[in-house]
């Protein structure tokens, strides 16, 4: 579960900040994941997203499991763009995984990314 497409590192490098016209991801994919560089690397701040909205697929029943992850992390040199986490949290959206594998995948996906100075990556689950 690594990253497979080269870091992408300046703004200038952003592919999917401000394009309409970008495909949302059908399977588990992330090398949708961009990354930009951090203007403050010698100040430890934390950066945090509450995404509501995670879906995946139970993969016992096929029948989608809903959660809010929470990621909470201090970068160094690379941050992660938030359109493109938007979309890498969408592709889970048909992958067949337990909520708790997903937040480990999640939080392993973005430490491969970014290589952040701490990370914390934890889902607020629905019962079904």
């Amino acid at each position: 579960m690594t990253n497979e497409k080269p870091m992408r590192s300046g703004a200038d490098d952003l592919s999917l900040l401000g394009n309409q016209g970008v495909q949302y991801p059908q399977t588990y994919d992330p090398s949708v994941l961009e990354t930009f560089d951090n203007k403050h690397p010698g100040n430890d701040y934390f950066v945090k997203f509450n995404c509501p909205e995670f879906t995946a697929l139970c993969p016992i029943t096929g029948q989608p499991d809903f959660a809010t992850i929470y990621i909470s992390y201090v970068p160094d040199v690379r941050m992660v763009e938030s359109k493109s986490l938007k979309l890498y949290l969408f592709s889970f959206r048909n992958h067949g995984d337990f909520h708790e594998d997903c937040v480990n995948v999640i939080m392993k996906d973005l430490i491969a990314l970014m290589d952040p100075k701490y990370i914390e990556v934890w889902g607020k689950f629905l019962p079904r």
